[in-house]
C-alpha cells in the first residue's frame, strides 16, 4: 500500500509542478497535497510541524498569485482586461503548438485585452507589459515553490528508502 501511496504523491508533485504554469491549478497546493499523502504511509514518518509550515507557505503563495499579477497590472496602469487577457494568452500559448507560447501568449493576451479597455495603443502595452511582469513573477514563484517541494519529497523517500523497498 505504500507503494501505491508513493507513486500516487508522485503524480500528484509532478501535477503541482505543472500547476505552477497552469492557472487552473494551484501550484505549491497541489504539491503540498502530494506531501500530505507521503504523511499516510506508514514506511514513512511525517513531522506534523512540517506539514503545517509547508501548508503555511503553499496558502501564503496561493494568495500572493493573486495578488502580484494585479500589482504589476495596476503598477503599469492596467485593468482586469489586461489580467483576464494574461490568463487566455496563457491557456491558448500552452495549447499552440507554438514555440515560446508560454511566453508570448500572456504577453499578447494581455495586450488585446487592453486594447478592447483602451484605445490608446501606448497605454495598452505598457498595461500589457506590466500584467506580464505580473503574471511571470507570480509563475516563477510558484514554480520555485512548487520545485523545493519536490526536493523535499524527493529527500524524504531518500532518506526512508530502506523502510520503503524492504521485502
Amino acid at each position: 500500500m505504500d507503494i501505491i501511496l508513493i507513486i500516487i504523491a508522485s503524480l500528484i508533485m509532478v501535477l503541482g509542478i505543472l500547476g505552477s504554469f497552469l492557472p487552473v491549478l494551484p501550484g505549491p497546493l497541489t504539491s503540498w497535497i502530494g506531501l500530505l499523502v507521503v504523511h499516510f504511509t506508514k514506511a514513512i514518518p511525517m513531522d506534523k510541524t512540517f506539514l503545517i509550515i509547508t501548508l503555511i507557505i503553499a496558502l501564503l503563495i496561493w494568495v500572493l498569485d493573486y495578488i502580484i499579477p494585479a500589482l504589476g497590472t495596476k503598477r503599469f496602469g492596467g485593468t482586469k482586461y489586461g489580467m483576464i487577457g494574461t490568463s487566455i494568452g496563457l491557456i491558448i500559448g500552452l495549447i499552440a503548438p507554438i514555440p515560446g507560447g508560454i511566453i508570448i501568449g500572456p504577453f499578447l493576451g494581455a495586450l488585446i485585452g487592453e486594447l478592447i479597455n483602451k484605445s490608446d495603443t501606448k497605454a495598452a502595452t505598457k498595461a500589457a507589459f506590466g500584467s506580464f511582469i505580473g503574471f511571470i513573477t507570480s509563475t516563477f514563484i510558484k514554480f520555485v515553490v512548487a520545485v523545493i517541494y519536490l526536493g523535499l519529497f524527493i529527500g524524504i523517500l531518500w532518506d526512508h528508502k530502506d523502510l520503503i523497498f524492504q521485502f
